[in-house]
């Protein structure tokens, strides 16, 4: 998925070179936590390497992502099956995103095609009926759940984030969605995955190794997937605007007057030995802040990286777009 912050280029090399570097090559005896996920790069990343992964994130789409991706752990039978036929079910006009988010539902919003806004509510709601007639296990529900989300982003009519919907359907919002599997990596150790505020998980688990990577600015993660949240979730609620929001959480790392306070909190309450958080310079934060919070409550220290700033339009990358990714480091005392 093109993701805002996504740690996918970090994760082939920079990152886990510098974590082994601090916490040693060998970490099949470690516990890793990525407490916020987002698509689970990270975690992914660790998920063969470590004793166990800890992964969460406020929002809901993205305990749907890592539930399969991390949580799953062992292969699930008749998945080939169950894909080919959701992939030949009739199409419904009576689903909650072809009549809110689609042209032929209600004539405005255009995030979809028709026939795929029909597509993406037959398939959903068919997993749901298999949920709810104990005719699929959680581990095949969210595996394929998962599957459907990557599948429909493929094929949104946005310019890669959902605060807008695009006039005209693009070329890859034309093709048809075909559901394609979500495969995750196999392993044979247990792996939790929760969805919850990182502040408040963070005073009911512990490990070795806590990974941040918070939202850096104003930007709402809630806002901006918002409709992932509505597929994911599949509940009906008034959609509300032009761009028919739902009502999301605002993280208090999104507010320059409440991330300093609530990141302090956060380092104060973490029972990890150590603490790398990602962060760039245009985050709300200097490295200074973080500096100064970090430096309380251990030895801290700084590595930093080149990095390309996200854009909407993957053809405007240029060298002048990019970014210094800070990885601050905290081996707390």
């Amino acid at each position: 998925m093109n993701y805002i912050g996504s740690k996918l280029k970090l994760c082939q090399g920079f990152l886990p070179i510098t974590i082994k570097s601090v916490c040693g090559e060998d970490l099949s005896e470690k516990v890793f936590c990525d407490i916020f996920a987002g698509t689970g790069i990270v975690g992914r990343t660790f998920k063969t390497s470590v004793k166990k992964v800890i992964s969460n994130d406020v929002e809901y789409y993205s305990y749907v992502l890592n539930k399969n991706y991390i949580e799953n752990h062992r292969e699930i039978k008749d998945k080939k099956e169950r894909i080919e036929e959701l992939n030949f079910l009739p199409l419904t006009n009576n689903g909650f995103i072809y009549k809110n988010y689609c042209l032929g539902g209600n004539g405005e919003r255009q995030y979809f095609s028709d026939e795929n806004g029909k597509r993406i509510d037959s398939i959903r709601m068919k997993i749901e009926e298999w949920k709810n007639t104990n005719q699929i296990s959680d581990n095949m529900y969210y595996f394929l759940l998962c599957s459907l989300l990557e599948c429909a982003d493929k094929v949104a009519n946005t310019a890669s984030v959902y605060g807008a919907y695009l006039k005209k359907l693009k070329k890859s919002a034309q093709k048809e969605l075909v559901l394609e599997p979500a495969e995750y990596e196999l392993n044979d150790n247990e792996h939790q995955v929760y969805n919850i505020d990182a502040n408040e998980l963070i005073k009911k688990i512990d490990g070795d190794i806590l990974y941040l990577d918070p939202p850096y600015n104003a930007r709402q993660y809630g806002a901006n997937y918002h409709l992932l949240n509505t597929i994911a979730e599949y509940k009906p609620f008034e959609p509300h605007g032009k761009t028919g929001l739902r009502k999301y959480i605002r993280s208090k790392y999104c507010s320059a007057n409440s991330v300093k306070t609530e990141f302090e909190n956060l380092i104060r309450n973490a029972q990890f030995k150590y603490i790398f958080l990602s962060y760039n310079n245009e985050g709300l934060m200097s490295v200074e802040d973080v500096k100064t919070i970090m430096s309380k409550y251990g030895r801290y220290g700084l590595v930093q990286t080149d990095y390309q700033r996200f854009k909407a339009d993957s053809n405007r990358f240029n060298k002048a777009d990019s970014t210094v990714e800070y990885l601050h480091i905290l081996e707390k005392s």
